[in-house]
């Protein structure tokens, strides 16, 4: 996992580092003025401005001013009050750093010019990943040590351009926040055994209703393509669905299903409860809490009381909402993904996955996960079941709970990458092709 710390954090390394900080800026200098060279493709005849500001991101500006003019590079140091700047072949982004919580208004830049953002681009809020002011798109931003949550989060994400996190000899081991990766996940799910059967990876989906079976359907589909050896699929008042063929139908009674849902558990892994099933079935649902397996809970089955009656299970639980959802279970809405979905996992015993664009795990115990590598193709009616699923067949195999719900999420966004017109019931053979190639 890629380490992420909150800006306070960031200070707090910094000041136990063993070096000075003009050596921590020397350094920090030197890699940006290595990334600018290469963006500039050389250095004669280039010419560069660098805003800098007041602060040690502003002294990282000038360290690489330094460097960039001893290379050959014509340099044009200018203050971030500036209303516009010259025409140039780059520009430096370094009025301020992730400290920054007033609106900043970053110099027009003339068209066509790429910038070069140090750290984070000024004017974005360095631990929420909002906007203050008006800050510039970067091309390229060169953070140090570790990400900042205002890189992966929020409208940061999208105006940090491609990020290079850069080692000056920091210590980041302490940091409880991580950007999930594609070896990350292959850790999480190993292969089955060599003498695996069926029944060593068996859940059950407990979603829908009479009129509505797509959305179990969709979660079916999803747990089966990520590693479950065998699906049931319970919707009150059916026996059976039409599809997938794999699955099989588990019989549940039009209403006061609960007991039969929680019935019959012996030889699965895990349950699934919620997709598609209606917002009256609160007292069904309630019933399956006590069960002595790990539990998915999602869409409908996240109902505002569920919170005060969670703490209590000893098995793993995930949630699984997306953003109304959350604020349905009371999750707070500061602003800081990271920390009110930390404060939901903590205060339900459970881990918390937040869907969206970048989504952010959290588990009971304060370790985060995040997952950034989506995009807005899953932005459709559906994926969120099949991303439950996946998550159920993960918990199903014996992964735990946050490793679970990490990996799920990280392989069904990048299914869903790239993916223009794409609809749900694409997503469980992108899941095959993704785990196919990993």
């Amino acid at each position: 996992m890629i380490p992420v710390v909150s800006p306070d954090e960031m200070g707090a390394i910094d000041a136990a580092a063993p070096e000075s900080t003009e050596e921590l800026i020397d350094r920090a200098g030197a890699a940006v003025a290595r990334t600018a060279l290469a963006m500039l493709g050389g250095s004669y005849g280039r010419r560069v401005v660098v805003v800098a500001g007041p602060g040690n991101n502003g002294a990282d500006g000038r360290a690489a001013a330094r460097r960039l003019e001893r290379s050959g590079v014509r340099v044009r140091l200018v203050e971030p009050t500036e209303n516009s700047l010259p025409v140039t072949d780059l520009v430096i982004d370094a009025a301020y750093g992730t400290g920054l919580t007033r609106p900043y208004d970053f110099p027009e830049v003339p068209p066509g010019v790429p910038v070069l953002a140090v750290d984070i681009p000024s004017g974005v809020h360095g631990l929420t990943g909002q906007v203050l002011g008006r800050p510039v798109a970067a091309e390229v931003t060169v953070t140090f040590a570790a990400l900042k949550p205002g890189l992966v989060l929020g409208p940061g994400r999208s105006l940090a351009g491609r990020v290079e996190v850069v080692d000056i000899g920091l210590d980041v081991s302490s940091a409880t926040i991580g950007v999930v990766e594609a070896s990350d996940v292959a850790a999480w799910l190993p292969p089955r055994s060599a003498d695996a059967h069926k029944w060593n990876h068996a859940v059950r989906v407990v979603g829908g209703s009479v009129a509505m079976t797509g959305a179990p359907r969709l979660a079916a589909a999803g747990a089966l393509r990520f590693g479950a050896g065998y699906v049931q699929v319970a919707v009150p008042g059916r026996s059976g669905l039409d599809e997938p063929v794999e699955a099989v139908g588990f019989a549940l009674p039009a209403t006061g299903w609960g007991e039969v849902a929680a019935s019959e558990v012996e030889r699965l892994g895990a349950l699934l409860v919620g997709p598609g099933l209606g917002s009256e079935a609160e007292a069904e649902v309630d019933r399956l809490l006590a069960l002595d397996r790990p539990l998915v809970i999602d869409g409908d089955a996240l109902h505002r009381q569920l919170p005060r009656r969670l703490p209590n299970r000893v098995h793993p639980t995930i949630l699984t909402p997306h953003d109304g959802e959350f604020r349905r279970l009371g999750g707070f809405d500061t602003g800081d993904r990271v920390a009110d979905t930390r404060a939901l996992a903590a205060a339900c015993g459970a881990v918390v996955l937040r869907k969206g664009p970048t989504s952010v795990i959290a588990g009971p115990d304060g370790r985060v996960r995040l997952v950034a590598n989506g995009d807005q193709s899953l932005a459709t009616a559906g994926t969120g079941d099949v991303l439950a699923g996946m998550v159920l067949a993960a918990v199903g195999r014996g992964t735990p709970a946050l490793e679970a719900a990490s990996a799920a999420a990280w392989v069904h966004a990048e299914a869903g990458r790239g993916q223009p017109g794409l609809v749900a019931s694409d997503l469980p053979e992108r899941i095959r092709a993704v785990l196919s190639s990993s």
